[in-house]
């Protein structure tokens, strides 16, 4: 059964935005962006999925759709009946199921380095070391190494490695894995007319710009993109006045 999940509200605007994190990552990930968002017009709802931070102890399915549904509880418990949805990577999929489940009450979607409907099908190699991500933290150090372009400091993989494993369940974890990588909806959501923002990193290594315009661009009429040179798969901890302008200003438009 759905249910609302453990969440940070920030802003008072008119707008509501929920915000949904990663597969590595709770709703921390976000705290970069905080202190430099509109507030005023805006107000933020950042989740903690189930099997992550303050929900690690909540049971379930640990799917993409059943994420879908909790976020719709949770805009439910806070009484907005329409709202716009942020998606990093695995939350960008996630965004998705949202609008499937209730179009009429979203207003937009942005994806930051969002997986496509499509999924992401890997090959062999591939998928050994994403699920193995589950269980050995050298696999999660060497993905993330590799989707921002094996550009950045030791120090920061090491810490973005200690903080995947701390705040998430492994076996939710790799649960999740299953879903955003294996489902295919893009059938469903080709040519919805919802305005879509797209936000690419030029140095990611696993969904780069051109992964974006060949999926999310093709099927949403309404697509845009944009591609941060500076950037791989972590635009909120890379480039984040830069993220939160470009959101903002796609958002003040919606």
């Amino acid at each position: 059964m759905a249910h609302a999940l453990p969440h940070d509200r920030l802003g008072s605007g008119g707008h509501a935005v929920l915000v949904v994190h990663n597969w590595f990552g709770d709703r921390s990930t976000f705290a970069g962006l905080q202190p430099w968002m509109d507030t005023t017009t805006f107000s933020y709802v950042f989740v903690d999925l189930r099997g992550y931070g303050e929900a690690v102890g909540h049971a379930g399915e640990y799917t993409v759709s059943e994420a879908a549904e909790d976020l719709l509880a949770t805009a439910d418990a806070l009484e907005l009946p329409e709202f716009s949805v942020v998606g990093h990577s695995m939350g960008g999929m996630i965004a998705q199921h949202v609008l499937l489940k209730a179009p009429n009450r979203v207003r937009c979607l942005v994806g930051i380095s969002p997986v496509p409907a499509s999924g992401v099908p890997l090959d062999e190699e591939s998928w050994e070391l994403f699920a193995g991500a589950a269980w050995t933290p050298e696999n999660r150090r060497a993905i993330i190494d590799m989707t921002s372009g094996h550009r950045l400091p030791g120090p920061w993989l090491e810490a973005t490695v200690r903080r995947s494993v701390e705040c998430s369940d492994r076996n939710a974890f790799r649960r999740y894995l299953d879903s955003w990588a294996g489902t295919d909806i893009h059938e469903h959501i080709a040519g919805n007319e919802t305005p879509v923002l797209v936000c690419g990193g030029a140095h990611d290594k696993a969904l780069p710009p051109e992964v974006m315009r060949d999926t999310w661009l093709r099927w949403y009429p309404n697509a845009e993109l944009e591609v941060f040179a500076d950037a791989g798969h972590y635009a909120p901890e890379e480039v984040p006045l830069a993220l939160v302008a470009l959101t903002e200003g796609f958002l003040a438009r919606s």
